[in-house]
């Protein structure tokens, strides 16, 4: 085997689908590529093309209501970090800053640096530079 494949694709669950996609939007700068009820019903996506290929999904699946806040600490996803530079950090915690979007502010640790967020589920997000 060569090497393991990159992620394609990371798709979240959210309680309101048009606040969410206004919100992801807003953070993306773009509007979504793929706005449709999946072929079996079961649920609807909503699809933002990223840079490098990456596909970030929201779904809303069809007769469910929201169950329970996201928690990090509950088996699961745990957070989303988008990768970028050391010297964009700033630049990106200014945009959450306009967007009104609060943060914790820029981390520094041995292993990188980085900004964490949440949409409106509470789904942590992160800004996330390696070591120059």
């Amino acid at each position: 085997m060569s090497q393991f494949p990159g992620l394609a694709h990371v798709a979240v669950t959210v309680s309101d689908l048009e606040v969410s996609t206004r919100w992801y939007s807003a953070l993306f700068d773009s509007g979504p590529v793929l706005d449709e009820d999946e072929e079996s019903g079961a649920f609807h996506h909503t699809v933002f093309a990223l840079d490098n290929g990456m596909l970030f999904g929201l779904h809303k699946h069809t007769g469910v209501g929201p169950t329970q806040t996201f928690r990090a600490e509950q088996p699961g996803l745990d957070h989303i970090a988008f990768a970028c530079r050391q010297a964009d950090l700033v630049t990106w915690e200014k945009r959450l800053d306009g967007l009104g979007i609060a943060h914790g502010g820029i981390k520094h640790a041995h292993y990188g640096s980085g900004i964490s967020f949440r949409d409106p589920d509470g789904i942590a997000l992160e800004f996330f530079a390696a070591p120059d």
